[in-house]
């Protein structure tokens, strides 16, 4: 079982060397690893050069467009059947394939896998509240609310990707939230109940720390995911997570003289 690793990245020179070597240090071999370069303007190219002897890394470019499309780039350029994500800022533990494969091996009917992560935030470990568990019941609804499923332990079949069209591009975040959702929606998922990844917070170029209102996209992409044909018991838990999302949004609009803003999530939930 041959497995083909992404790790979209940008601007990320000091961080992108830890996420590769966490790559090629797994005990598990038989991968390849594609790094999409996403328009960066720093030293990263000049860091990934050492790697481009390896037979095992192909380092493709494009203009930069987002982590959504250097993700897409990435899965689009690759061919093998299982697929797996690194963000360039996270690292992997040295049997996080090994122990996902272990998992296929005994549930060989599930094309989509998720870990556990270890949180590193500011150089310190920090532990999540319960509400981030990411095993347990009702996985599908409390994913509604936020992502409990990170890239970096994902490892699934590329035709379960193909068959959600990968990750939605027009999101500016939170793509990784609606992609899940869509397959936690009609999917069984697989958990291995043990930390294979580190996951890095805190530092300044983070998605989620540049974009405070990420409700303002959870919400559009919860929109989206009533145009799939969900069981009645799930479009109706979206629709209350969204009502309630898009309260809380609005008055904060209303607060700060957000008009604008305001309008378009009037106009959003008038779609629904």
């Amino acid at each position: 079982m041959k497995i083909d690793v992404i790790i979209p990245t940008h601007n990320r020179a000091s961080l992108i060397q830890r996420a590769v070597d966490s790559v090629l240090g797994q005990t598990y071999k038989n991968f390849h690893l594609y790094i999409v370069n996403d328009g960066s303007t720093d030293e990263t190219q000049k860091v990934l050069e050492k790697y481009l002897n390896l037979n095992c890394v192909t380092l493709l470019h494009q203009a930069q467009t987002g982590v959504s499309a250097a993700r897409n780039f990435g899965v689009h350029s690759s061919q093998n059947d299982w697929i797996a994500f690194l963000d360039s800022d996270d690292e992997w533990l040295p049997q996080k394939l090994e122990r996902q494969i272990e998992g296929i091996d005994q549930s060989t009917d599930i094309s989509f896998w998720h870990a556990e992560e270890i949180w590193i935030r500011n150089q310190v470990r920090v532990n999540p509240k319960v509400k981030h568990s990411k095993s347990g019941d009702d996985l599908f609804k409390r994913s509604l609310e936020f992502c409990l499923i990170s890239p970096s332990t994902v490892l699934m079949k590329r035709e379960l990707f193909n068959k959600y069209s990968g990750f939605d591009e027009s999101l500016e975040i939170c793509e990784d939230f609606d992609l899940w959702n869509k397959i936690l929606a009609f999917e069984e998922v697989g958990f291995v109940d043990e930390f294979v990844t580190r996951k890095y917070g805190g530092h300044s170029d983070q998605l989620s720390t540049r974009y405070i209102a990420m409700d303002e996209w959870r919400i559009k992409s919860l929109v989206n995911l009533l145009a799939l044909e969900l069981k009645s018991d799930q479009r109706e838990l979206v629709i209350e997570v969204i009502k309630r999302k898009a309260d809380l949004l609005m008055k904060n609009f209303m607060k700060h003289n957000q008009t604008e803003r305001a309008q378009k999530l009037e106009k959003l939930l008038a779609s629904i």
